[in-house]
């Protein structure tokens, strides 16, 4: 387990600096490079538009790759699409701007983006199941979270090479040549990744099923599809949360709270650190106390912390900015934690990498694609405070809320005793023979 653990937290890690790494991008340069000839304010939201395109392609990415973990197994999902999403990140790093080629330029970084979202959408999906399949019922929770803690690595990567470029080259470097340096850094760590995951198992659980799904989208849509859409809902406002967080205030900040690059970066990875730090611990809670109180929990934290998050950050101060963000990523990994335990619990074992992966996915559709756009657009016309978006952040909390009440609990019962127990039929562990099983 441990090997399996820390490659999976290395894979989703890389995997997620490419997706971050845009991010980033997005938020400070892209506008300016690729549409140069929108106005500020049109520039940021164009460059954002093609941040969330990732986001739609995610969804497609996770009905693909899932029907190739579902039919053919975990593993060769993990190796496919990290060479995907490595591939198309360091083409970005690549790609002339409108300076050079014109309007080709935004064309193809919208083609490229799409790629990404892609890959990534199968990632999650095999990344969680090899560990989760894996892992002993009592402590799948644990297990299942490290993965998790990739994305925060994968952040902290990511904006740790922007920040150190940033603090070196001038502002007339880091637009000429400096941006594209995290984008080419992709192409190591996708070799890194293919070289740790190069050994690793099937998942047992998958070799035990004997009647694979022939089209497993079809199966998740016809058996599951109320639990996809539940699942899509009760995770929009983790999405929005973090790339609120990550992504729209270093925008924001920057350009109407005159905070520089730098100061927002450090506080947004200093956050980050802590967050992926208190991931594992949140999933032990999920183990002992069960998956659904502690999404219930989070997502209450969140409805609650929204206003003084965005609060904190109109005061524009180092210190109060760090404190809005730590609060609010603190209850985004009260949910999160166990999400990676808890959604393939929902799914019997024939249609789990589908099924888990679609609905993961087209969370980042509702939380993640439209938040930087909806909160650029919001904050357009407020103060220092944008309010606004507290409200809609809010909003988001509440409808995840909802639908977090109406999902089932999936813990084992044997995990609350915290003591390992043979499999026995009908339990989440056992073989799925005849389509049957349930979470």
């Amino acid at each position: 387990m441990p090997r399996l653990a820390a490659a999976s937290l290395a894979g989703t890690a890389i995997e997620f600096y490419d997706f971050f790494v845009y991010g980033t991008a997005a938020a400070l340069v892209l506008g300016p490079l690729f549409f140069p000839t929108f106005s500020p304010l049109a520039g940021t939201l164009a460059a954002f538009a093609t941040f969330g395109v990732g986001f739609v392609a995610r969804p497609l990415g996770s009905v693909l790759f899932g029907h190739v973990g579902d039919r053919h197994g975990r593993r060769p999902v993990l190796v496919v699409s990290l060479l995907v999403t490595g591939a198309a990140t360091v083409a970005v790093g690549c790609l002339p701007t409108y300076g050079s080629i014109g309007v080709a330029a935004p064309l193809a970084l919208l083609v490229l983006r799409f790629v990404q979202g892609l890959g990534l959408g199968g990632e999650w999906g095999g990344a969680v199941l090899l560990t989760a399949e894996h892992a002993p019922a009592h402590r799948r929770g644990l297990w299942s979270s490290f993965p998790q803690v990739g994305p925060s690595v994968g952040f902290v990567l990511a904006n740790g090479v922007v920040l150190a470029l940033s603090a070196t080259l001038s502002d007339a470097q880091f637009a000429a040549w400096g941006w594209r340096v995290p984008f080419w850094a992709a192409g190591v760590l996708a070799l890194l990744g293919l070289w740790l995951r190069s050994s690793l198992p099937e998942s047992p659980r998958f070799l035990e099923i004997e009647d694979r799904a022939r089209v497993p989208l079809v199966e998740v849509v016809r058996v599951h599809g109320r639990l996809v859409l539940l699942t899509a809902g009760a995770l929009a406002s983790g999405y929005a949360i973090f790339y609120t967080v990550t992504t729209w205030s270093l925008a924001y900040a920057t350009e109407r709270l005159g905070v520089s690059r730098t100061v927002m970066l450090s506080c947004v990875m200093a956050a980050v650190l802590v967050m992926g730090a208190l991931t594992p611990l949140a999933a032990v809670l999920g183990d002992r106390f069960g998956r659904r109180p502690l999404c219930l929990a989070g997502c209450a934290a969140a409805a609650l912390w929204m206003f003084p998050t965005v609060a904190l950050l109109g005061t524009g101060s180092p210190a109060l900015i760090f404190l809005g963000f730590l609060g609010a990523l603190i209850a985004f990994v009260t949910m999160f934690a166990v999400i990676a335990a808890y959604l393939p619990e929902l799914y019997e074992p024939r249609v789990r990498c589908t099924g888990a992966a679609v609905g993961y996915n087209l969370g980042g559709v509702l939380g993640g694609a439209v938040t930087p756009l909806v909160a650029t657009a919001l904050a357009e016309h407020s103060g220092r405070v944008p309010w606004g978006v507290g409200a809609y952040l809010t909003g988001i909390a509440l409808l995840s809320l909802a639908c977090f009440a109406l999902l089932p609990e999936t813990r084992p019962e044997r995990a609350a005793a915290s003591i390992p127990v043979p499999s026995r039929a009908g339990d989440w562990d056992a073989p799925d023979r005849q389509g049957a099983t349930k979470g």
